[in-house]
């Protein structure tokens, strides 16, 4: 089975989707949002193994909504 998520608020959206790897559970997380010059995407996976595939939804989607706030803070540049 896999869990899928999405949140957003206004201008950004993080969305994830899991899967079973050896060990436990990874999260692929996708994130976007409207900047000034354009609108950013980047994809990238979760560097965590969860025991359990709510776990790996619910921290994919935490670490996506702390990079879209490093990102749109100008703290981060990719």
């Amino acid at each position: 089975m896999t869990i899928s998520g999405r949140v957003s608020d206004g201008n950004w959206e993080v969305s994830v989707n899991t899967h079973q790897i050896a060990g436990g559970f990874d999260c692929a997380i996708k994130l976007s949002y409207a900047a000034p010059e354009g609108v950013f995407t980047h994809e990238f996976s979760h560097s965590s193994i969860f025991p359990s595939e709510r776990e790996a939804a619910l921290g994919g989607l935490l670490e996506g909504m702390v990079w879209v706030q490093l990102k749109m803070s100008k703290t981060l540049s990719v």
